[in-house]
């Protein structure tokens, strides 16, 4: 299938409920598979956030933001 076909199939993205930059409060769900980070989630985004733990709640600021994934920084 081509890509525009796909693209077509998919529908329009919707946007990122995130950008770089922005400040959030969320709770720290699970670790990363790799086990260097946890890993929260606004609106179904998934955010990596190093140096942390599950059941902690941080303050973040966003750092990079991908297609379907962030990473920010505790602050």
């Amino acid at each position: 299938m081509s890509r525009r076909r796909r693209l077509a199939v998919l529908g329009p993205r919707r946007p990122l409920p995130v950008a770089v930059g922005e400040e959030h409060e969320v709770d720290i769900e699970e670790m990363s598979r790799r086990g260097d980070a946890g890993v929260a989630r606004i609106e179904g985004l998934i955010i990596f956030v190093p140096g942390t733990r599950p059941g902690q709640h941080v303050k973040i600021r966003i750092t990079k933001v991908g297609r379907n994934y962030a990473i920010a920084q505790v602050i």
